[in-house]
């Protein structure tokens, strides 16, 4: 048995730091990295590429809405041919950082409301599908039993199934949004309760305390969580204790 640990890094911007990518990098095995609509830009992406390429962790395009100041975790509303274009110019200035650092992107993860948006939408996912098609083709990390991933698998890519250590789920499998109480989890014992259930039974306790089906191939934690270096360390040393092997897919 495997599974991926990642998380979403390079957020910050200009002199704002966001996260502590580099102690988080010594533990996941990959790496979404922001690529300057939410967060990000040259300098940060550049380096952010550099330091998981120096650690063998795999990259990936982390794109977003263009909407800094909220972080991207607004919902605006885009057409299906604006999702396509976002994607396609965020995913193609990271990858030519990869090329330049000695890499490749291995995957293209969308990031908040993009993400959220398109776990629902189909037409909106299925624009974000052929943009990394068009791409090259990687990888598509997507929201589990979402829209995106059935978009991917349309469109030809290989997918992969996300879940996370540090959001509460409802019962239809979307995340709880962040406004309401207990959305994002900061306690480790509750993540590592929540990674257990779901990596070793597919299964996961939403907001309401019913259980529902889920798949796992990558555990997400986001970067901009205080508890991230201890939460990756913990779900680490977790998946080790259960001779559950740590690899990005397709390694």
């Amino acid at each position: 048995m495997a599974v991926d640990l990642n998380c979403d890094m390079g957020e910050g911007f200009g002199v704002y730091n966001k996260g502590r990518d580099r102690e988080v990098l010594d533990h996941v095995t990959s790496a979404n990295i922001a690529c300057g609509f939410h967060a990000g830009d040259s300098r940060l992406m550049k380096e952010t590429v550099r330091m998981a390429a120096e650690r063998n962790v795999a990259v990936g395009a982390h794109p977003g809405l263009p909407d800094l100041a909220g972080f991207g975790r607004r919902k605006m509303d885009i057409t299906p041919e604006d999702a396509y274009d976002f994607v396609l110019y965020q995913t193609g200035a990271l990858g030519a950082f990869a090329e330049a650092e000695g890499t490749r992107l291995q995957h293209v993860k969308p990031h908040g409301a993009l993400y959220n948006t398109a776990a629902k939408d189909a037409e909106l996912a299925q624009a974000i599908a052929e943009a990394v098609r068009d791409a090259g083709g990687m990888m598509l990390y997507g929201l589990a039993g979402s829209e995106l991933l059935k978009a991917g698998k349309n469109t030809g890519l290989p997918v992969v199934s996300e879940v996370f250590a540090d959001r509460l789920y409802q019962p239809d499998g979307t995340l709880t949004p962040r406004k309401e109480k207990g959305a994002v989890i900061t306690d480790r014992e509750q993540a590592l309760e929540q990674v257990r259930d779901m990596v070793l039974h597919q299964r996961v306790r939403t907001g309401d305390g019913t259980t529902i089906d889920i798949q796992a191939d990558s555990v997400c934690v986001h970067g901009d969580n205080s508890e991230a270096v201890d939460f990756t360390r913990s779900i680490r040393k977790f998946l080790e204790e259960n001779d559950i092997s740590m690899k990005a897919p397709g390694a």
